[in-house]
This record gives C-alpha cells, sequence and structure tokens, in this order.
C-alpha cells in the first residue's frame, strides 16, 4: 500500500469535515440574514437533485433503470425514507441551527452512530450480550452522548469564550434561553431522524443496489414533501425570495455540497468504511467552536462545551466497542496466507456500523 493510499482518505475525510463545519457557520449566516429555515430546505433538496440528475441521465444503464428502480415496495421505502431520514431531519437540523448556533449543531451530530447502535439493538441488527465489555462500552457510549447532548440543551451555564476579533462581523448568537433549549431539541430530534435513516438503508439497498439512483429519488422525493410543507407553514410568498447575495449562495453551496459529499463519503466508506469516517466527526466540532467564536462572535458557555465534551466521549466509546466487535470477528476467521493476513489487519475499521446485513449499508451516511 502507497502513501497516497494510506493518507488520502485522511486528507479527504479531513477536507469533509471543513466542509461540514463551513456549511453550519455558512448556514447560521444566512438563517439569522432572512433565510427560512423550510423554505431553505426546499432549495437545498432541489438544487441537490438537480446536481445528481447529469450523472443519471449521462449514464444508459441508470437511465434505463430509472423506472425500474421504482418499484411499489421500493417506492414505498424511499418515499419512507425521503419523509422521515431527510424531510424531517432537515427542517429540524436547520430549524435547530436558528435557534440554538453551528457548534451545537456539528456537536450533536456525533450523538448519529450512538443512536443508530440503539435502534439497530431493537430492530436485531445487533445481539446485545450484557457480560461483554465491548457491548457494556457500547451502552455506557450511549449514556454518555445522550447525557452530553441533555447537558447541552438544558444546563447553557455561564458564558466561556467570546472574543470579537472582527466588532463589524455578524453575530451569530441565540436569543435566549428559551430558543436555545428549543434549538438543542429540534438537533437532538434530528439526529434520531438521521439514525432512523441509516437503518432503512438495509432494505433500501436490498430493493435498489444502485445508490445513485436511490439517493436521486430520495432527494427528488424529499424536495417535493419539503415543498408542501413549506408551502403550509409559510403563508408569506415573500419567504420564498432569496433577498441576498449569502442567502444565494448559501443554498447553492449546501445543495451542490449534499450531492458532492455523498460521493466522497462514499467513496471513503467503500476505502476503509463507515467507523473509520464516524472517528473524523468531533473534527467538525472543533473547527466550528474555533472559527465561531474567533470570528463570528459565537458565544461558548460551559454547558454547551461539557455537553460537547460528554457527546464526543460517548462517540469514541461507542466506536472502540464496535472495533472490539470487529477484532472479535477477525479472530474467528482463517488466516491461511499472508496476503489473508495484509487485509485482515485493515478489516477492524472497514466494518459498518451495523453488525448484521453489513453489505446494504456500506454507504449509509450522508451529513446534513
Amino acid at each position: 500500500m502507497g502513501c497516497l493510499d494510506v493518507y488520502l482518505p485522511v486528507m479527504v475525510m479531513i477536507g469533509l469535515q471543513f466542509h461540514y463545519a463551513l456549511l453550519a457557520i455558512f448556514t447560521r449566516a444566512a438563517l439569522l440574514d432572512g433565510l427560512t429555515p423550510t423554505v431553505f430546505v426546499v432549495y437545498r433538496q432541489g438544487i441537490a437533485t438537480l446536481s445528481l440528475a447529469p450523472i443519471i441521465i449521462s449514464s444508459n444503464k441508470r437511465r434505463q433503470s430509472l423506472k425500474a428502480s421504482l418499484g411499489l415496495k421500493s417506492f414505498s421505502l424511499m418515499f419512507m425514507t425521503a419523509l422521515i431520514g431527510i424531510t424531517f431531519n432537515q427542517n429540524a437540523y436547520f430549524s435547530g441551527l436558528f435557534y440554538s448556533s453551528s457548534t451545537a449543531a456539528t456537536a450533536m451530530s456525533n450523538l448519529i452512530p450512538a443512536l443508530t447502535f440503539v435502534f439497530a439493538a431493537i430492530l436485531g441488527y445487533e445481539k446485545i450480550d450484557l457480560r461483554s465489555l465491548r457491548n457494556a462500552a457500547k451502552i455506557l457510549g450511549t449514556i454518555c452522548c445522550v447525557s452530553g447532548a441533555l447537558t447541552m440543551a438544558f444546563l447553557k451555564g455561564n458564558k466561556l469564550l467570546h472574543m470579537e476579533f472582527f466588532p463589524d462581523s455578524k453575530h451569530l448568537t441565540a436569543s435566549g434561553d428559551d430558543t436555545w433549549i428549543l434549538g438543542c431539541l429540534l438537533l437532538l430530534a434530528s439526529s434520531v431522524f438521521w439514525s432512523c435513516w441509516m437503518i432503512m438503508q438495509v432494505p433500501i439497498s436490498s430493493s435498489c443496489p444502485d445508490h445513485i439512483l436511490s439517493t436521486f429519488w430520495m432527494c427528488l422525493f424529499s424536495t417535493i414533501q419539503s415543498a408542501i410543507f413549506a408551502l403550509l407553514k409559510e403563508q408569506n410568498l415573500q419567504s420564498w425570495i432569496l433577498n441576498t447575495p449569502l442567502q444565494i449562495s448559501c443554498s447553492l453551496y449546501a445543495g451542490i455540497g449534499i450531492a458532492v459529499s455523498c460521493f466522497i463519503q462514499s467513496w471513503c466508506i467503500s476505502e476503509r468504511g463507515p467507523l473509520y469516517c464516524a472517528m473524523f466527526n468531533p473534527l467538525a466540532t472543533v473547527i466550528t467552536a474555533l472559527v465561531s467564536a474567533t470570528f463570528l462572535q459565537e458565544e461558548l458557555y460551559i454547558g454547551s462545551l461539557v455537553g460537547a465534551i460528554g457527546v464526543i466521549t460517548g462517540l469514541y466509546i461507542v466506536l472502540w466497542g464496535k472495533a472490539k466487535d470487529f477484532d472479535g470477528r477477525k479472530q474467528e476467521l482463517p488466516q491461511p496466507n499472508m496476503v489473508d493476513d495484509e487485509i485482515s489487519n485493515r478489516i477492524d475499521l472497514e466494518e459498518p456500523l451495523l453488525a448484521e446485513k453489513s453489505e446494504y449499508v456500506t454507504e449509509s451516511k450522508m451529513e446534513p
């Protein structure tokens, strides 16, 4: 394995975390500039659908299988997955981002592996043995994640850091304690919806193995669903008008970004697995906190810091438990030659977060 093979996934994942941090900061600035969260979701998903359309059209194979991929079963699965995992998730996420802070939004996303473990255990994809240290670690990590999230929401605490290197920049601070709690709860709900989306990729991938096609259909369905929801919620048609360059550029960046990040994330997952990719998630929280506090005057609080540390600690405890699961399965595999030895040394972080039916979830995580 060359140096490029070793370091390229690392550089790609670091770059992706910078993208997620920039998306949270950029979007919050646009929301405070007057962009409505529900309308923004419609534009974002619509632009993502249009970005994926040329890929579908340019491929004869995909173009021919476009209709065939949408039977009654696939239609029902993709429609519900789009409703729960994208429409509900995105509206909850960006509303929570508006009411809380960009740092809280990126910190809450670290809940997803722990919540996915809970849902996978409920549905039977994860086998729980309380006598096993690795299973106890996953349960403890889940408790730490949820406790950290609740700490961020309800124990805001005293102001910890508020630097004003650029006094004329836009403030990204939430307006009050009530909106902060509401925002954190919405972000928590968003993580729940996104974890459900990951679980639902199991039947989705079975009925439509082409992930680009399934992603296109889900983006299209979510655009229609989000548009209906936004029309019902926003009676004022003026809210659909993007009035400033910030709002326009944010919508374009978010829409194109979700399509590009999908491909990047899928490639990295295929190379190293979602467990490896999930280990980089806290980096987005750190980048967001530093940039927001330093340049955009976002206030940091003790409760937010303690909660974020709890969420990130819980994430790594869960990942440690999953890594031990893979070590156990690796030891059960025969090792007939040195080539297999080299391959087996790489699989500990290349397995999916769901223990069973793993071939259907290798591309299951895509950031809101």
